[in-house]
């Protein structure tokens, strides 16, 4: 297997698909020169990528940078970005389908944000008024599997996932769960974007503890609030900042 060691990089030559990138759409020019990598090292499927730190001196961006356009890249399903393991390659697609693919997931993003707001938040209320200890049971199993998982290391997606279900579930109303299934995949994929921010998932977490204590007390306006400031949270993320920069009408 082509392993690429961060401590053997140092002495070796410039690689030609990492010269420093130019903005706008930096992380359409990211993805596109990961690619690029991926063919100049050789890479198959179970290889892993150089380290983000020597990635992110030879673009010459920063070490986060990087690690929003592997995201991007592990969206798609190209990479896998693992624990103590680095970064590594999944699948090998043509590039037209990949930077197809991420383009429009990057136009997706701010409506999917959108399309949250306006469910969850009123979700969350119902929830409150709604809830039953069953309901809360099994928002509390999805906050312990949260924090097991980000005590273990991890970004806490299972989780995460498991919190929105449960207090989707919470609010009883078959036509807005109907609708946030309708929308689960791109959720995901704002989920891991957002997960995969430094720092983030202890502060998702606490985003999730306010929401449950909220539909726990039975105070939807609370819940409402607290749902509200945890997509803003979810929000911020570089490529959603880049995209919304990008949308029409936005000059």
């Amino acid at each position: 297997m082509n392993v690429i060691e961060g401590t053997d990089q140092s002495a070796a030559p410039r690689l030609a698909s990492l010269r420093p990138v130019e903005r706008p759409r930096l992380y359409e020019q990211l993805v596109q020169r990961l690619l690029d990598l991926v063919r100049e090292l050789h890479l198959g499927p179970g290889d892993r990528f150089p380290p983000e730190r020597e990635l992110a001196t030879q673009l010459d961006v920063s070490r986060a940078t990087v690690r929003q356009a592997l995201v991007a890249l592990e969206v798609q399903g190209v990479v896998e970005v693992r624990h103590g393991d680095g970064t590594i390659l999944r699948a090998n697609p043509p590039d037209a389908t990949v930077l197809d693919a991420f383009r429009a997931h990057a136009r997706r993003l701010p409506d999917v944000i959108d399309a949250r707001m306006a469910l969850e938040v009123k979700i969350a209320e119902l929830a409150a008024l709604r809830r039953t200890d069953h309901d809360l049971a099994q928002i509390d199993a999805a906050l312990a599997l949260m924090d097991d998982q980000i005590h273990q290391g991890q970004r806490g997606l299972e989780g995460d996932e498991r919190f929105h279900a449960a207090v989707t579930a919470a609010a009883h109303s078959p036509l807005l769960a109907d609708l946030m299934a309708a929308i689960a995949t791109p959720i995901s994929e704002s989920r891991l974007q957002s997960l995969s921010q430094q720092g983030r998932p202890p502060r998702s977490l606490h985003g999730h503890r306010q929401i449950a204590q909220a539909i726990r007390a039975q105070d939807p306006r609370a819940a409402a609030r607290r749902m509200r400031a945890h997509i803003e949270l979810v929000a911020k993320v570089a490529l959603l900042e880049e995209a919304r920069r990008n949308r029409p009408g936005s000059e």
